[in-house]
């Protein structure tokens, strides 16, 4: 009885791991974008669509994870925000690691190929290797500017919902990406505020450590101030309407609010609770487009 147990309880721990390399709540907020893509498509998708689209994404996204944890293994070891993870930790070994991300990934690829549309298939390996590879062991390593350069591969999500459904590019899923894509630096260089001392441990070149964090405050700011125009452009071109406008616009005054106290008005917690609030923004962003786009204003 003992000994079923122990393996009952080593069973969830080693499950536990392996789910814990998908990085599941950034997968999460990229399926939800994603989703969010699809519906915003001039037609309506189909639910075998929908579905086929949402896990052959969500299991490349997971393999793109798995791969980041271990390739970063030795800088997560060194700082306290990621030090406890499975590959860091050794709970889990890099070839097993690797095994399971290509697993994910090839398995989310066969589906995009089969039951999607080789467009999305071929975006979302480009998106993985972006973050994987790009992003993950070159940029991260090489300049202060990785997160905005880098920053492309993690804004395709909702792209990927667009063409999934639609099979083409179209501007109105680039506006999707462009707001992405403002949103990353200020909601990454708040995080990196807070972490300032973990990255310059593990020599990475964040911008906090390398232009100091006073410098670092002045560019989340300036950058709510652009993703606030950013968001404005679906309105502008008519992809959505008064709903989304007025949403949005609460949403990025208090994320200029955020800002605004963490350069000003920063206390011990600040620039934590500044990167906390940008997960909740584009979430309820993402939400009050889609809801928008589905309102009938006569």
């Amino acid at each position: 009885m003992a000994r079923s147990a122990l393996l009952s309880r080593n069973w969830e721990l080693t499950w536990r791991d392996y789910f814990a390399l998908t990085k599941p709540k950034v997968v999460a907020l990229i399926l939800l974008t994603a989703v969010v893509g699809m519906f915003l498509t001039p037609s309506l998708p189909q639910p075998l669509q929908v579905v086929a689209a949402t896990l052959g994404i969500g299991l490349m996204a997971g393999g793109a994870a798995a791969i980041n944890h271990v390739l970063d293994r030795r800088i997560d070891i060194k700082m306290a925000r990621t030090y406890h993870r499975p590959v860091a930790q050794g709970r889990v070994q890099t070839a097993p690691a690797l095994a399971f991300a290509f697993a994910l990934s090839a398995g989310g690829l066969a589906i995009l190929l089969l039951s999607v549309n080789a467009l999305t298939a071929w975006l979302t390996l480009a998106s993985l290797l972006g973050y994987a590879v790009v992003y993950t062991v070159w940029l991260k390593r090489a300049t202060p500017q990785n997160i905005v350069i880098g920053g492309l591969a993690g804004a395709m999500p909702p792209l990927l919902g667009w063409t999934a459904v639609s099979g083409e590019f179209h501007g109105h899923a680039l506006l999707l990406v462009m707001i992405i894509f403002a949103w990353t630096p200020p909601h990454f260089w708040a995080l990196a505020i807070h972490r300032r001392d973990d990255y310059a441990k593990a020599d990475i070149p964040m911008l906090p450590v390398t232009h100091g964090i006073e410098f670092t405050k002045t560019c989340v700011l300036l950058y709510t101030l652009v993703l606030v125009l950013v968001c404005l452009l679906p309105w502008v071109v008519g992809m959505s309407g008064p709903l989304y406008l007025l949403g949005s616009l609460v949403l990025n005054l208090r994320f200029v609010q955020w800002a605004w106290r963490l350069k000003f008005r920063p206390g011990p917690q600040t620039a934590l609770q500044c990167f906390r609030f940008s997960i909740s923004h584009l979430m309820w962003l993402f939400v009050l487009i889609l809801a928008d786009h589905w309102m009938d204003y006569g």
